[in-house]
């Protein structure tokens, strides 16, 4: 028998650490050959690491969330030492996950019950002529001077009374139900002021989640945004939309109006090329592209995705549909390829029916434009002279204003708007 410290072996060309996002194992395990053991997350890949041998597992060297560098001690285990690889080159494969990105830790802490505290004992003694309270509590008594007066009067305990109003106040009706109920206690006081909530739930940022932040931290902090607001009166385009999924094949799917937005911006972006670029800071240089390649931010259960629609300029409206709807879903899912969640030139972020009515989006960095599309709704307006009831779409776009002037941001956004104004044009 003997110790055997297995260390984090070269996983991918460059890589040089890597995140550990999930333990299979755990002190005390006897594990075989080939068994996974952890996950580790780098900048191309998410690895499954298998053990190069059978043992008994004596210690991890890192915890979730850690980063670990190739060659350090990773696991030791207790063996034998007769099943033990001894070149790198025999380990198994590490098993790469097509997809960068994982899904977030789970808790790591319970959540801690709430203990509650008895309410102080109450005794009462009756009298003939009135009730007395005798209370452990100092509770303060809030009541309108009226309401105190009124209950002096009717050499009431004003203790006794439970308030329906903010903070328990006692109010006149208060004392009305209390007198009708031949002067009992009618209710217990407020549950939202009586219970407190005192939970706390640590996680730690790891993952995807981590991902995340370093990205929303590079774009916010590098790139001087822009935001530009604008209305969109979509009453014609919503007719058009039911129209055409009135009368869809089978095989079409259900049009909503991001497939819309996708084709206007492919039909502009010509007229707009620094919208539709990549900026690299290092080489200072501004790619801009011909190709429309849309991302699409996709809320899913593992967090935010930005899966890409390639070649948006050369689909139909259901072309375009279909796609998005494929590469949404497979980022749902978990089985969006690196091609899919690659290449995008321009952002397109939607929260659908819960999109409010503004907001200031943060750029997909390298990307200089982000597009943020918000609910819909019926609105009175003046068109014409008279007052009628139009569906109006806010739209929210930021800009990089190092690569894109406002007067060219707005100017994207008003060709945008005339668009879906008047959508017969983005079929012309």
């Amino acid at each position: 028998m003997g110790d055997y410290i297995f260390k984090l072996p070269d996983i991918g060309e460059g890589v040089v650490e890597g995140e550990i996002v999930a333990w299979h194992v755990k002190v005390g395990d006897s594990i075989n050959e080939d068994d996974q053991i952890v996950d580790i997350m780098t900048d191309k890949a998410t690895v499954t690491i298998p053990s190069p041998t059978g043992g008994v597992v004596t210690e991890l060297s890192g915890e979730v969330g850690d980063m670990i560098a190739v060659g350090s001690a990773l696991v030791t285990f207790s063996t034998d030492g007769s099943s033990i690889n001894s070149q790198v080159e025999d380990l198994p494969e590490p098993e790469v996950t097509e997809n960068p990105i994982v899904e977030e830790e789970k808790k790591t802490e319970s959540v801690k019950k709430e203990i509650k505290k008895p309410a102080p004992e109450t005794v009462k003694t009756v009298t003939e002529s009135k009730v007395v309270v005798q209370s452990s509590g100092n509770k303060r008594i809030l009541a309108s001077p009226a309401v105190r007066r009124r209950a002096r009067d009717a050499d009431l305990e004003l203790s006794l009374v439970s308030g329906s109003g903010p903070a328990g106040r006692i109010r006149h009706a208060d004392l009305d139900a209390y007198i009708a109920a031949g002067g009992t206690v009618t209710g217990a006081p407020p549950t939202s002021y009586s219970t407190r909530r005192t939970d706390t739930n640590e996680i730690k940022v790891v993952g995807l989640r981590r991902k995340i932040a370093e990205q929303m931290v590079k774009s916010k902090f590098s790139i001087p945004h822009f935001s530009y607001f604008e209305e969109i009166d979509v009453t014609e385009l919503e007719e058009l939309r039911q129209m055409l999924n009135a009368t869809r094949g089978d095989d079409q799917p259900k049009l909503t109006y991001l497939p819309f937005i996708m084709m206007a911006l492919a039909k502009i972006m010509p007229n707009h090329k620094e919208c539709n670029a990549l900026y690299n800071e290092e080489s200072n240089i501004v790619t801009q592209h011909s190709a429309v390649h849309l991302g699409i931010a996709t809320q899913t259960e593992r967090g935010l995705f930005v899966p890409v629609v390639k070649h948006v300029e050369a689909m139909d409206i259901w072309q375009s549909a279909s796609e998005m709807q494929r590469v949404s879903g497979a980022a749902r899912n978990g089985t969006a390829s690196l091609d899919d969640l690659s290449g995008s030139t321009f952002t397109i972020t939607s929260l659908g029916r819960d999109g409010g009515l503004g907001a200031t989006p943060i750029i997909n960095h390298p990307e200089v434009s982000i597009l943020g599309v918000h609910k819909a709704r019926e609105m009175p307006v003046v068109k014409d002279g008279k007052i009628v009831v139009r569906r109006i779409m806010n739209v929210s776009s930021s800009f990089d204003h190092r690569i894109v002037d406002g007067a060219n941001g707005a100017a994207l956004v008003q060709a945008l708007k005339r668009m879906l104004e008047y959508p017969a044009l983005i079929f012309m």
